[in-house]
């Protein structure tokens, strides 16, 4: 997944943890997961390297939200 910035706009790189990713997505914590291992999702950043704890950044979730947005518009 490609994400284009203006110039003049900087993404977004605040974090995001599970929970905040599953309201913005309405998706599952497992099919999240599910998706990222299989490429079709972003994938999370490990917070602390060899840690359990992960993040998402919130410009990719962003990203990937208007791309569903914008599939759903050239479908319709």
């Amino acid at each position: 997944m490609t994400t284009y910035y203006p110039e003049t706009a900087q993404p977004d790189l605040t974090f995001l943890r599970i929970n905040q990713v599953i309201n913005t997505t309405g998706l599952s914590r497992s099919y999240i997961y599910q998706l990222s291992k299989a490429g079709l999702f972003p994938k999370p950043v490990a917070l602390v390297p060899g840690g359990t704890s992960v993040a998402w950044v919130a410009s990719e979730i962003e990203a990937w939200v208007n791309e569903r947005i914008a599939k759903r518009d050239q479908d319709a």
